[in-house]
């Protein structure tokens, strides 16, 4: 390890952006706020894509594109969510064309105001449901199931690589049901999508519930969450889905003849994960070696670095090693193999430890003569010698390994930190201490909910969803509570 890296208990937020920067997967930019996505960054990202992608598709949706810009006037026809977004939005206010042709063909340099200024966007509902104004006349055009990737820009001030910046991507999907019941299944639905994703794909045990009417998104009448715990003890979001009623159909006009012939407004969703699932891979499972990926979502599942003295050594190693990179591929796993003679394997070893490749094969002179290689697992930074017969099912077993132990530890690690307050001293000694997700009564009430913000920073991550009810007394007002709602504070 580096000396210029710093561990976890030193430093949480420089060890963060060390990984980012050192593992090559994001830097900052000449704009505020915003970042550059390197390659290799790129690739999680894509990874997460194509299986998000392939389980949208799987649940019936398409994809679409919508415009960058919204005119301005489209976010004051939905009160709610004008609120909620003007202190995020960047305006463009003028256009300027170089060297344009005036009515007279003299050319001239035009610099002019906006007959009406365009917001760059934050989010898609109002352009989209004015689109769904045109798209439905009829029951028989529902529902829409459309989601679309793309890139927003909210004028974050305080920012950090993936996890909070000015441009992001993301998806979104916005959908339209002819009733409430429909709504409220896709919702639902696509939570369940989401929480499939995080645990399955990211290794990472997520929270289900529903937002505090503080926590909502803007225009929603429910909105829905993840919520996974960092190694920190802080909560990220990981993802919303939300229920978003008939309000922008009402804003925006939109309805359809029904089985009977009355006009009705559709009822609506949306919902969206975006690059912040990267920022969580990192908080949720690296260590003190650098970055930790889960199989599933390594761009490299296993790299292979030749060990070789001189130049005969090395064109023998690089020939068996090229025989395994193909047998271990035939059974569709990632490889990738470093025959680079510009550097050292010791140097390989680290750079790939750090970029959190799940295994490494070395193969050298003795390993051809006795026909086996060295394989080290990232994530416990084992080492076993394997026999070449059995190298690919050995990869293939230690992979899904590898991918199953990230979770469960991930899991043991919230569960250890997930501790009941029944007082307001012990909510506050809690969270001092160690942090995590602290379950505690909460009277209901917005006002409550701001103090206890306000005190301790802490929020409500959400109301569970599974959650049995239990009475019992808020902890900071001591008035009645029928149901123990879940606190951290969060990214």
């Amino acid at each position: 390890m580096a000396k210029d890296f710093s561990t976890r208990e030193e430093n949480y937020s420089k060890w963060y952006n060390d990984i980012v920067q050192r593992a090559g997967l994001a830097e900052n930019s000449a704009v505020r706020g915003c970042m550059v996505i390197k390659p290799y960054g790129y690739a999680i990202w894509e990874k997460m894509q194509a299986a998000l992608d392939k389980m949208f598709k799987d649940t019936g949706h398409v994809n679409a594109y919508f415009p960058l810009f919204i005119p301005k006037s489209f976010f004051s026809k939905e009160a709610a969510h004008v609120e909620g977004f003007a202190k995020e939005c960047a305006v463009v206010t003028h256009y300027r064309l170089k060297n344009a042709p005036d009515g007279n063909g003299v050319v001239v340099d035009e610099d002019a105001k906006l007959e009406e200024e365009l917001v760059i966007r934050p989010t898609s509902e109002t352009i989209i449901w004015d689109t769904y104004r045109q798209w439905v006349q009829s029951y028989r055009d529902l529902p829409i199931l459309v989601n679309q990737w793309a890139n927003v820009v909210r004028w974050e001030m305080r920012t950090r690589m993936f996890l909070r910046t000015a441009e992001f991507l993301w998806q979104e999907g916005h959908t339209a049901h002819a009733t409430q019941q429909e709504a409220l299944e896709e919702t639902y639905k696509m939570l369940d999508v989401y929480a499939d994703f995080a645990e399955n794909y990211m290794a990472i045990p997520v929270l289900k519930g529903v937002k505090s009417e503080n926590e909502r998104f803007a225009g929603a009448v429910e909105t829905f969450c993840i919520e996974a715990l960092m190694q920190d003890g802080k909560a990220l979001q990981a993802g919303t889905s939300h229920f978003l009623g008939q309000n922008f159909a009402k804003a925006f006009d939109v309805k359809f003849a029904g089985k009977e012939g009355t006009l009705e407004y559709v009822w609506a969703t949306s919902w969206g994960v975006s690059t912040r699932l990267v920022g969580a891979l990192i908080m949720a499972h690296s260590d003190d070696h650098g970055l930790v990926l889960p199989p599933k979502l390594a761009p490299i599942q296993t790299v292979i670095v030749p060990i070789y003295k001189n130049k005969d050594q090395y064109e023998m190693v690089c020939q068996r090693a090229r025989e395994i990179k193909t047998m271990i591929e035939n059974r569709g796993v990632l490889v990738k193999l470093d025959d680079r003679d510009t550097y050292k394997p010791g140097w390989k070893f680290n750079e790939y430890e750090f970029k959190g490749v799940p295994l490494r094969i070395a193969v050298g002179p003795r390993d051809l003569e006795k026909g086996t290689v060295e394989i080290a697992r990232r994530d416990t930074l084992e080492k076993q010698i394997v026999s070449l017969e059995n190298l690919a099912q050995t990869v293939e077993q230690l992979l899904e390994d590898i991918q199953h132990n990230l979770f469960r530890r991930a899991s043991e690690f919230r569960k250890n930190n997930t501790r009941t307050a029944d007082t307001w001293e012990e909510f506050k000694d809690i969270l001092d201490d160690k942090g995590g997700f602290i379950m505690a009564h909460w009277d209901g009430t917005a006002e409550t909910e701001q103090k206890i913000k306000e005190e301790t920073k802490a929020t409500i991550r959400c109301i569970p969803l599974d959650d049995n009810k239990e009475e019992g007394n808020c902890v900071y007002s001591g008035k009645t509570s029928e149901r123990r709602v879940v606190f951290a504070r969060a990214y």
